[in-house]
């Protein structure tokens, strides 16, 4: 049963890909919505984990009709986000290019000039999966990842990343490769605001709650010293990216090892929280941020 449920998602995939290939990318971005919000009214289980992990960020700022206004926008712009990155993968080079818009290309430069490569991070926000194609025109980059459950339909998704410009790691082979490509003065870029299981987290504050984080950026940064920088890309109303470079961190570190990871952790999901709340509808409210809790005796702590 999961072998023919594993072929027919590939078989779907494949019939997509195709059409989005030939169709104008106008309208596949409108298909991608429209697509999106069907989805909002079918998918109960997760328009409920949308709804739920909105009610934890915005439940004190906006009422009940704004935070479904948000998830369908969420799930509208996924919709079409996915059609528009599949689309982007079969631009010419040229078209690509004219496509994105950047702000902060001094702080990548900058940053590079030290020699020790550098560590991107950014969010499952906007359109994350642009920024390689014009990120590894700087230099060779790395992207760390999950494979999907569905192997036949990982080669998919790695030939489209590899076609933006980006070398896959993946989670269970991490350590070793990410440490090779930093110390190669490579670039290696992380999206860390995606629960983790406890054993594997730290819980720092986001959106007011605990919220269980992987602690690799920061030892990773610990390891190398390499500059850390801040990441996003987001959609215009125009139809373009727009690519937001931010400065290299600069983190005054203290205390043990433990509280030198808990601080720059914070940092970065802080800065990703400060972006997600200029337009919610890009963040992926859908996964359920929230999951994996800290001891009954820490979370209350914190809530106090």
């Amino acid at each position: 049963m999961a072998i023919f449920k594993d072929h027919l998602e590939l078989l779907i995939f494949r019939i997509f890909k195709s059409l989005i290939f030939i169709l104008p990318r106008k309208f596949c971005l409108v298909w991608g919505k429209t697509l999106g919000l069907i989805f909002y009214y079918l998918d109960k289980r997760h328009r409920r984990i949308a709804l739920s992990n909105l009610k934890i960020a915005f439940g004190k700022e906006l009422t009940s009709s704004d935070l479904k206004r948000v998830a369908r926008g969420t799930f509208m712009h996924y919709g079409s986000s996915l059609m528009d990155i599949i689309k982007f993968s079969s631009l010419a080079e040229k078209r690509k290019t004219a496509l994105i818009r950047v702000e902060g290309e001094k702080n990548l430069l900058t940053a590079l000039q030290e020699k020790k490569g550098a560590i991107l991070f950014t969010a499952h926000y906007g359109s994350w999966e642009i920024v390689p194609f014009y990120v590894s025109k700087f230099g060779k980059l790395s992207v760390i990842a999950r494979a999907l459950d569905n192997k036949r339909l990982e080669k998919e998704l790695h030939k489209l990343r590899t076609n933006l410009g980006a070398k896959v790691i993946y989670k269970h082979l991490a350590t070793k490769q990410i440490l090779q490509s930093l110390r190669a003065k490579e670039l290696v870029a992380f999206l860390i605001d995606q629960n983790v299981q406890k054993h594997q987290a730290i819980f720092i504050d986001f959106f007011g709650r605990k919220a269980a984080t992987t602690p690799s950026l920061a030892a990773f940064f610990l390891k190398t010293q390499s500059p850390i920088i801040p990441v996003f890309c987001f959609p215009t109303p125009s139809h373009h990216y727009h690519i937001q470079i931010l400065k290299p961190l600069e983190i005054e570190l203290e205390g043990d090892y433990q509280q030198q990871v808990l601080k720059i952790t914070q940092i970065c999901t802080k800065i990703i929280e400060v972006q997600v709340r200029k337009n919610p509808e890009y963040w992926f409210w859908i996964h359920n941020r929230w999951k994996t809790r800290p001891d009954q005796a820490e979370e209350d702590r914190f809530e106090q």
